[in-house]
C-alpha cells in the first residue's frame, strides 16, 4: 500500500509537470520540428502556436492577472484574530546539500512560510508551530528541515512540532486537523497556494485563520510601466504557479 501511495506521488508530480504551459510551448515545437519535412504547413502551424503561447505566457498584464484571482483572495494577517493556539507552516520542499545551513536548504517558498509563522509567533509567543512535510529524495523529511531552520534562526525546538508524513497538501489537512480541531490555529502557506489549502482544512471539519506569503504579484493595482509589457522569464514562473494552481482546484473538485 506505502509502495503505491508512493508509485501514485510521484506519476501525479511527473504529469502536473508535463501539462505546465512552458513544457506545452516545447512539446509543439517539437511536434513541428517533426513534421517540417512530411508536413510543412502544419509544422509552421506548431511553431506559431508555440511561438503566441510562450509570448503570452510571458506576458506581465496576463501572469498577474491570473495569478492575483488567487492571492488577493485572503487578507495579510496582522494579528487582528486574538490569542492563537497554534501555527502551522506547510511544507515546500528543500535540497539537502551539506555544504549548506538548514535555512538555505529550503526551497524559496519553504523560507517565505517558515519567516512568516516566525512573523506570527513573536506576537503569539504562547502559539506552537508545527512544521509539515515529506521529502521523497531525503533521508530528512522537510517537516524536519524546516525545524531545523528555524532552531538555526533563534527558535527554541520545544516550541515546535513536526509532521512529516504528508506527501501533499489534502495529506496535511487530513493529519494536522485533528491535532488543531477545536482551537484557534493559523494557516501559512503562499498567496496562490492559500484558496486550495484552506478548502483542503475545512473540508476537514476545522476553520483556520490564513495567513497567506509569498505574494508574487506586488502592488497589483499600480500603474503600468513600458518594461511592464516586455516579455520575461518571471512572468512564465507566475502564469504556471496559476495553472498549477488551476489544476489542484480542479483536482480537488474531483476528488470531492
Amino acid at each position: 500500500m506505502e509502495r503505491n501511495k508512493m508509485d501514485f506521488f510521484i506519476l501525479k508530480k511527473i504529469i502536473a509537470g508535463v501539462i505546465m504551459p512552458l513544457p506545452i510551448v516545447f512539446i509543439l515545437l517539437f511536434i513541428g520540428i517533426a513534421l517540417i519535412n512530411k508536413r510543412p504547413k502544419l509544422a509552421k502551424k506548431f511553431a506559431i502556436a508555440a511561438t503566441l503561447l510562450l509570448a503570452v505566457i510571458s506576458f506581465m498584464p496576463i501572469a498577474d492577472k491570473l495569478l492575483v484571482l488567487y492571492e488577493q483572495e485572503y487578507p495579510v494577517f496582522n494579528n487582528q484574530y486574538g490569542k492563537i493556539d497554534s501555527i502551522i507552516v506547510l511544507g515546500c520542499g528543500h535540497t539537502a546539500d551539506e555544504r549548506l545551513k538548514p535555512s538555505q536548504e529550503l526551497k524559496h517558498c519553504a523560507l517565505q512560510r517558515l519567516t512568516e509563522g516566525m512573523r506570527i509567533l513573536r506576537d503569539q509567543p504562547q502559539a506552537t508551530l508545527f512544521t509539515t512535510g515529506y521529502n521523497p529524495y531525503d533521508t530528512v523529511s522537510n517537516a524536519e528541515k524546516l525545524k531545523q531552520a528555524a532552531i538555526e534562526l533563534g527558535l527554541p525546538a520545544d516550541k515546535i512540532v513536526t509532521v512529516s508524513d504528508p506527501r501533499d497538501t489534502a495529506d496535511e489537512a487530513a493529519m494536522l486537523a485533528p491535532l488543531v480541531k477545536g482551537t484557534s490555529f493559523v494557516l501559512v502557506t503562499n498567496a496562490n497556494h492559500m484558496p486550495r489549502a484552506m478548502q483542503y482544512f475545512i473540508d476537514q471539519g476545522v476553520q483556520p485563520i490564513p495567513a497567506p506569503t509569498g505574494f508574487l504579484v506586488k502592488d497589483p493595482e499600480g500603474t503600468s510601466v513600458w518594461f511592464n509589457l516586455v516579455p520575461d522569464a518571471a512572468n512564465i514562473s507566475k502564469t504556471e504557479r496559476a495553472w498549477h494552481e488551476t489544476l489542484g482546484r480542479l483536482w480537488q473538485w474531483l476528488r470531492n
